[in-house]
């Protein structure tokens, strides 16, 4: 059914507006929240609490990007191009 109407995987389009997301949070200063939370790193002691997802906001991003063959500096980089990101994230949801 899905083939007949050519419509993208509902993960996908997820994705897509992940990456849409992640492409609004880039070119905010470096000083707001959402961005210093899109470049941190967890100290290397801590742990998640229990009961807790293993996977976290910043896994899937990263599985998103290597999934378009992007490393985090690249894709901050394009990011900075809005109507690129968009297009780029976009692209990746109709053709995967």
């Amino acid at each position: 059914m899905r083939s007949t109407t050519k419509q993208p995987h509902l993960s996908a389009i997820v994705q897509a507006w992940r990456s849409s997301l992640c492409g609004n949070i880039v070119p905010m200063p470096d000083e707001t929240d959402a961005n210093k939370i899109l470049t941190a790193v967890p100290l290397e002691n801590w742990r998640r609490p229990p009961e807790r997802p293993h996977t976290t906001w910043m896994k899937t991003n990263q599985q998103d990007l290597k999934s378009n063959n992007l490393s985090l500096n690249k894709a901050i980089d394009l990011a900075q191009n809005h109507p690129l990101w968009r297009l780029m994230s976009m692209y990746a949801a109709i053709h995967s």
